[in-house]
């Protein structure tokens, strides 16, 4: 905390020093979203480099004077829990006067920059995410608060904790963890006991695009157990994206790659392959969109991609066949035969990417 303290103080002094010179005050900060700023690494995935483009919020700007002004009122407000040692999620931030700050976004935003001007991880500076993340399976845990979790009762679902760093006694006897992108694919398994009846496992699942809780509480597992780690995504632009954001991490959040990514995470399914190989009804599948296609186009440029010849394979045959399927679609082919007999199958024989 003591760090934390000393950064915002160091801020602060630049900003008193630039007025005693009559200078318009500025911050800098490592310009997140500029891909130039970031390097790919097999171990890490997306990290920012060390010496990269910045970008300055200035006051004397009027494009930039307010979020100058926000940046620092929430600065103040960090500084405050930090000394009391006392938490608070970006929603309260911005719930403590929305007037000021407009939208939720933009106190997301801040909070992101200011994490990356001070180079200290978010879940230092005493702000915490709104989780939406679910965790279930074979799991036990004590919350920083004492409270004893565990996930290993039958067909409970539990939330993602909220400050995952101040867990501990971690205990599981899983076999692999499985990552699924969506809820109702999560909620299928656990009505079928999938976390029971093959092997024990532990699932989590993101509901979508995962926030940071979900991301570290993966990390911290991975970091625990060193068990495999699998994902089940849609066979689709969007799901492919979301499991690189597990394993290689996302632009935005590079600057803190090395807490976040697992790069040992695999592709269990949905592979766009197997979608010829299991002969799925062509009528069953979606046509691509647009936007399906400009994101596909995207994906198949990045770093990360040309080091995964399998994956570029899969994606390849997605592009070929500008058809894409949602994990739901094995349904068609038996109401259970997702957790009877395609992930089996796949654990079982080596089926992933």
């Amino acid at each position: 905390s003591s760090e934390v303290l000393k950064a915002i103080e160091n801020v602060v002094e630049d900003v008193f020093k630039s007025l005693a010179q009559k200078k318009a005050p500025v911050l800098t900060l490592a310009d997140r979203s500029d891909w130039r700023n970031i390097e790919f690494k097999d171990s890490v995935g997306l990290h920012m480099i060390p010496h990269c483009t910045t970008k300055q919020i200035r006051s004397d700007c009027p494009r930039s004077a307010t979020k100058f002004a926000l940046m620092l009122k929430i600065l103040s407000m960090i500084y405050k829990m930090v000394q009391t040692n006392t938490y608070a999620t970006k929603r309260d931030i911005y719930y403590s006067d929305t007037l000021l700050f407009g939208s939720q976004s933009v106190v997301d935003n801040i909070i992101n920059d200011i994490s990356c001007m001070l180079k200290i991880p978010r879940r230092s500076l005493h702000v915490l995410s709104t989780t939406k993340g679910f965790v279930a399976g074979n799991l036990s845990y004590t919350e920083e608060d004492g409270t004893k979790v565990n996930c290993t009762c039958g067909a409970t679902v539990f939330t993602v904790p909220s400050n995952v760093q101040g867990i501990k006694n971690l205990i599981s006897h899983a076999k692999f963890l499985l990552i699924v992108e969506k809820d109702a694919t999560f909620q299928r398994l656990l009505d079928d006991d999938f976390c029971n009846k093959l092997s024990p496992c532990i699932m989590i699942t993101g509901r979508g695009v995962p926030d940071l809780n979900t991301r570290l509480l993966v990390r911290k597992l991975w970091d625990t157990f060193q068990l495999p780690i699998f994902t089940l995504v849609d066979a689709d632009p969007h799901g492919v994206e979301i499991m690189c954001i597990y394993k290689y991490g996302s632009v935005s959040m590079s600057f803190e790659a090395h807490h976040l990514t697992v790069p040992s995470v695999k592709w269990l399914g949905l592979l766009p392959s197997d979608l010829e190989r299991l002969n799925i009804r062509k009528d069953a599948l979606i046509p691509f969109t647009k936007r399906d296609a400009a994101k596909l186009a995207s994906l198949q440029k990045r770093p990360y991609i040309a080091c995964q010849p399998t994956w570029k394979n899969e994606l390849e045959i997605m592009a070929a066949s500008k058809l894409k399927a949602e994990i739901q679609v094995l349904t068609s082919l038996s109401s259970d035969y997702l957790s009877r007999v395609y992930l089996p199958n796949k654990l079982q024989f080596g089926g992933w990417l």
